[in-house]
């Protein structure tokens, strides 16, 4: 990365992935519907990742192609304004399928060496 502000969202994102990952961790699916505070708290956190790489340069989205930026920020947009019709399964899928993997991405462009 070569944007000192993209190295802290980079951060940031991975921080919060981390986060839900670890809230996720001990639950079952059928607890993502059964505890709305955990549920209300994972939707904040896939928001918070999704604005963070909304906010990322182009420069450095382009850079790392195998990470999928748009679908991330339209997954953000989806959360915010369809809120009342978010699929739960694909939520459980999101966090505990797609975020490890995006945990490994983030790790790996914040240890890369600067070009």
């Amino acid at each position: 990365m070569s944007h000192p502000d993209d190295d802290a969202t980079v951060q940031d994102m991975l921080d919060h992935t981390i986060e839900a990952i670890n809230i996720v961790a001990p639950l079952t699916r059928d607890d993502l519907d059964s505890e709305r505070i955990t549920y209300l708290a994972l939707l904040q956190l896939c928001q918070i990742i999704g604005e963070a790489a909304r906010r990322l340069s182009p420069k450095t989205r382009d850079a790392r192609t195998t990470v999928p930026w748009q679908e991330i920020i339209a997954f953000r947009n989806r959360l915010i304004h369809g809120y009342d019709t978010i699929d739960r399964d694909i939520l459980w899928a999101i966090l505990t399928a797609d975020f490890p993997i995006l945990r490994a991405e983030l790790e790996s462009m914040l240890h890369e060496d600067p070009a």
